[in-house]
């Protein structure tokens, strides 16, 4: 997708999409049972040991060294295959923009720490996490601010994991906090800023998984109508199964390029990368879920059975739309920040 003419994204091109194939795909359905099933451990372990978490670290503090490409790299080939691990490499508050939320978490300063109380909804990961970014609002401040707090604290409630739609691997909880400690992340009231510095890299990542979705979605579409029969013959050669194809296959190559431009602004720090990297995610989001749609109607019946995965990305990349906040405020915002 991205790996171009660089050795070492080839290289992590080919670690990566061999990971995904060996240690994803057979287990995906099985995976895609958690909460009420185990939890993919050994592989989240697996791809921590081979580096896919150090992308974007520095090499002073144990990472890589390699920028927005490497780690859309990782992403599209792992949510290619299943995009359950995809969302554990950027789970910041990715479903919730906090700027976008009435109720956040009251905080308060004590002496030298801060304390937290009130109710955080949908909290991702945080059913097996050690410790979350929580977002909470200090009296007087007119914006928020982000902590950093440990879930076992005797002053954090852990709600049943929330039933949702899609991406049932990377389950979330509601917290409920009473005099919770803890630590400031940054400076007071500069959440909404450093969510959104955050955002501007993050959607470039988010639109990697959902062109990975895509790519595994046409794929499976490609071979099983090359396989199956229809009135004597293959249905890959019926003129209205092979429109479909042609769409799903313009679609993805169109993601691709989009995120391997994306990758290049950001990596090398165009002006104007922020709104590159924002319009790049939104359009192939929006894509991603009408190509999982044409990836079930060409299966036909087994389409929305489990075995096959694409019912589950279908659901993948209807929830891989809202990450970074709700969609359609996504676009306001990017109008927003064009005027302003």
């Amino acid at each position: 997708m991205i790996a171009g003419n660089d050795k070492e994204l080839k290289l992590l091109d080919k670690t990566s999409s061999e990971f995904a194939k060996k240690e994803l795909a057979p287990f995906r359905e099985e995976n895609d049972k958690y909460p009420f099933g185990p939890f993919f451990e050994t592989a989240l372990k697996k791809a921590y040991e081979i580096e896919f978490f150090h992308a974007t670290l520095p090499e002073a503090l144990g990472g890589i060294g390699q920028g927005m490409a490497a780690l859309s790299l990782i992403l599209f080939n792992i949510c290619r295959e299943d995009a359950s691990m995809g969302d554990a490499f950027i789970a910041f508050p990715v479903f919730n923009n906090p700027s976008e939320i009435e109720n956040l978490a009251a905080a308060e300063k004590k002496a030298d720490i801060y304390v937290l109380s009130g109710k955080v909804e949908y909290v991702v990961l945080s059913g097996i996490a050690a410790h979350a970014l929580i977002p909470g609002k200090i009296a007087g401040q007119s914006g928020f601010s982000f902590f950093l707090v440990s879930l076992p604290d005797s002053g954090i409630e852990k709600s049943p994991p929330v039933l949702s739609l899609g991406l049932h691997a990377c389950s979330a909880v509601d917290l409920k906090l009473e005099n919770a400690k803890g630590v400031l992340v940054g400076k007071e009231g500069k959440g909404a800023d450093y969510f959104e510095q955050m955002a501007d890299r993050m959607h470039v990542a988010a639109g990697a998984m959902s062109a990975g979705i895509m790519k595994g979605s046409f794929s499976e579409a490609f071979e099983y109508t090359k396989g199956r029969q229809q009135g004597g013959r293959e249905i890959i050669n019926w003129s209205e199964v092979r429109m479909i194809l042609a769409d799903m296959a313009v679609a993805v190559a169109n993601a691709e390029m989009m995120i391997s431009r994306a990758c290049q602004a950001v990596d090398t720090d165009e002006k104007g990368w922020q709104a590159c990297s924002r319009a790049a995610a939104i359009t192939i989001a929006d894509t991603a879920c009408q190509v999982t749609a044409d990836g079930i109607q060409l299966l036909g019946g087994v389409g929305y059975m489990k075995d096959f995965g694409q019912e589950k990305r279908y659901r993948d990349a209807k929830h891989i739309q809202a990450l970074l906040g709700i969609a359609p405020l996504k676009k306001i915002r990017f109008i927003e920040s064009m005027i302003g």
